[in-house]
């Protein structure tokens, strides 16, 4: 008897032991914070749980993020648009977008010193994350401006977005800074700082995405479709928390808003400026509007022009998109990004 309880133990543990394990990392900013409060609060948990599985949550840098994930040593990661497009897709790691939990409509600016304009930027010194939609944010900006020629005349310098913000409040030096909230909120409370573009110019051109290698997706034993929908689930279960009215609403704010040392009065001045989609039949139907498709185009003309799809890129159409719809922009044999709906349609469904 005692022989067997011993091999059911040993059973047990082994099971438990073998238990598919995934990883996924996020960066700081409004409406990726809340993956902070879903590992702290046992949602996340609770619904890899459910899927017999479990979920680590791990916090980055943006950037070390994007190579962490191009290196494989994540599985899934929080990113915008078009680093998922000229990151992981660029450099030959099948993406899959399968959150679209909001847009930047202000978090992201460009700030400068001393009432400079745009057409005063060339010759002057910039901080940004290079190769990220701060990037992007600036060339919007100057090509809107008429200034696009210019562009490569700016100084830019590349500076993590941990650093950003003292980088550019100690350097009297540099003229402009183009980053996000809150880096954005704590640089603009500087005296003689000014906006002079943000992401609410260019609506729905910066979608924040969580998004697995598609190999994880199409492991044969199915645990990284479970992966995913517990993911979805936490994601919308956290989401409808955060939208509460009230006094319960806040005190889920306030728990996320510890992941990024803020306080609740400043992650919700964030949060007035990100077009956050609190539910999934919102998320769901605009990853499917004709819009998405209409961003996107823009974003991997950036990236083509800017010599971000690969080295051996020779054309926009090498790193190609697929839609929700089954259309694809590029070469159908050179698909590198895929937006999927199916797991917010399940979470709006009810079918998680």
């Amino acid at each position: 008897m005692l022989w067997r309880f011993s091999t059911l133990l040993l059973l047990a543990a082994s099971a438990f032991a073998q238990k598919p394990s995934f990883t996924v990392g996020w960066s700081v900013y409004a409406g990726w914070t809340p993956y902070h409060y879903m590992n702290k609060s046992g949602i996340l948990r609770k619904w890899a749980d459910k899927y017999g599985i479990t979920i680590k949550v791990q916090r980055f840098d943006y950037a070390p993020s994007l190579d962490a994930f191009v290196a494989r040593n994540i599985d899934a990661c929080t990113m915008t648009n078009m680093e998922a497009l000229d990151m992981p897709a660029a450099s030959g790691v099948p993406t899959t977008a399968i959150l679209i939990g909001d847009y930047s409509n202000g978090n992201d600016a460009l700030l400068v010193r001393n009432g400079l304009q745009l057409k005063d930027l060339p010759g002057k010194k910039m901080l940004l994350v290079e190769k990220t939609v701060s990037e992007y944010l600036f060339d919007r900006a100057m090509t809107l401006g008429g200034l696009r020629e210019q562009i490569k005349r700016v100084r830019m310098i590349n500076t993590s977005d941990s650093d950003i913000a003292t980088a550019f409040i100690g350097d009297a030096n540099a003229s402009a800074v183009v980053t996000w909230k809150p880096m954005v909120s704590q640089i603009a409370k500087q005296k003689g700082v000014t906006s002079l573009f943000n992401s609410s110019q260019i609506p729905g051109e910066i979608l924040d995405l969580t998004v697995v290698r598609t190999d994880v997706l199409s492991r044969p034993d199915g645990a990284g479709q479970k992966f995913a929908k517990a993911l979805a689930g936490a994601w919308f279960e956290t989401l409808a928390q955060m939208s509460t009215p009230g006094a319960a609403g806040d005190k889920v704010l306030a728990a996320i808003a510890e992941g990024s040392q803020d306080s609740l009065a400043s992650y919700k001045e964030q949060l007035g400026t990100t077009k956050m989609f609190y539910t999934p039949k919102e998320a769901a139907g605009f990853g499917a509007s004709p819009e998405l498709k209409q961003k996107m185009a823009l974003v991997r003309q950036f990236c083509f022009d800017h010599g971000l799809l690969g080295a051996n890129t020779k054309s926009v159409d090498d790193v190609a998109i697929r839609y929700p719809d089954g259309s694809i922009q590029g070469k159908p044999d050179r698909v590198r990004l895929v937006y999927d709906l199916g797991y917010m349609q399940l979470a709006a469904q009810g079918k998680l």
